[in-house]
């Protein structure tokens, strides 16, 4: 009988690419293909794989989360398949902890068959020979979950006196494939989306005023609209922000604060926050917040901002790991980025 597999990814490409390559070989047969953990529940019960292949990043419920429900529940041999999992990678251990019998990562660049191919299939088929036990493991709350490793990462940003023209030297340096990022600078309603409207005439990446549910990916930068606060939300391994009314914090809304904290909250170690120009106090307690969690932060220093307020109260309690000055603050926000997915 030959060795029956179910796919889980929620890229339709890569489904097709890997039923392709795995039913080539005559031992295996591919049951089915699932875009999400949702899905293959369902196909789990109606196809009965014996080994089941699975991504890391979907949309709705992440890989490693659903692979701890599955070894509770139903445990099979799952291979764990994705650009996050590298033998040495957080991922990796992540998902062997959970109860992955392989990792395997995909290849770098356009998506190729190949080597892959090959050695999946012989993965696939080493797996099936192995016996799984249910695992009592529990599965993590949403504060856990925010320090899992993504390939994503988010850049946060808070600025107000001074910062139309901060923010404007610091997008207008970012290239087309940026990390998603998400903005709050002090602006009155209605002024946010003639703002973004007029950046995004000038910039590589896509910038507009935000709406409920945007998601936060590469390439698109995202600024809190005036009047209402703004917080970062986390489904599966993909990010997305939510509007929410409120009261002010430090005079202000949208308040960095309350985006800063929601960030910390949901995106941990996966995120870099810089506070730059304005008056007052706000985002300092939030970048602290975000440092603790293992993000990394900066603020602009000194010399170039119109009012070392922000900045200031961030360097007094802490939560500056460093200052840079403002024609540099893109350069280091992107090296921390690159620096942390290449960890």
């Amino acid at each position: 009988m030959p060795i029956r597999v179910l796919i889980v990814d929620d890229s339709a490409v890569v489904r097709q690419i890997l039923t392709r390559a795995l039913s080539a070989d005559p031992e295996i047969e591919v049951v089915g293909a699932a875009p999400d953990p949702y899905v293959a529940r369902q196909q789990i019960a109606n196809h009965k794989p014996d080994v089941l292949t699975l991504d890391v990043e979907m949309p709705r419920m992440d890989g490693i989360t659903f692979l701890r429900h599955l070894m509770r529940s139903h445990p099979l041999p799952v291979v764990v398949l994705s650009s996050l999992t590298t033998r040495s990678s957080r991922s990796a251990v992540a998902a062997l902890e959970a109860g992955a019998v392989e990792v395997v990562a995909k290849p770098d660049g356009s998506f190729s068959v190949g080597d892959l191919s090959r050695e999946l299939a012989t993965v696939v088929k080493r797996a099936s020979k192995i016996a799984v036990r249910k695992r009592e493991t529990s599965v993590t709350g949403v504060e856990r979950l925010a320090m899992a490793e993504t390939t994503d990462k988010v850049l946060a940003i808070g600025a107000s006196t001074g910062g139309v023209g901060a923010l404007t030297e610091v997008l207008r340096r970012f290239p087309a494939t940026a990390p998603g990022t998400v903005i709050v600078q002090h602006m009155p309603p209605a002024f946010t989306r003639s703002f973004a409207d007029r950046l995004n005439q000038q910039c590589a990446v896509e910038l507009k005023e935000a709406a409920d549910g945007d998601s936060v990916a590469p390439g698109r930068v995202l600024i809190a609209p005036g009047g209402c606060h703004m917080e970062l939300r986390r489904s599966g391994a993909r990010y997305h922000v939510t509007l929410v009314d409120g009261p002010e914090e430090h005079h202000q809304k949208p308040a960095v604060d309350r985006l800063f904290r929601s960030v910390g909250k949901y995106a941990g170690a996966n995120a870099i926050g810089a506070v730059l120009t304005g008056m007052g106090a706000d985002g300092a307690a939030g970048l602290l917040t975000m440092k603790n969690a293992g993000a990394a932060t900066l603020v602009q220093d000194e010399k170039t901002s119109v009012v070392w307020g922000m900045p200031g109260e961030c360097v007094k309690n802490g939560a500056a790991e460093k200052q840079v000055p403002i024609e540099r603050v893109a350069e280091e926000l992107l090296r921390l980025a690159s620096q942390r997915a290449a960890a």
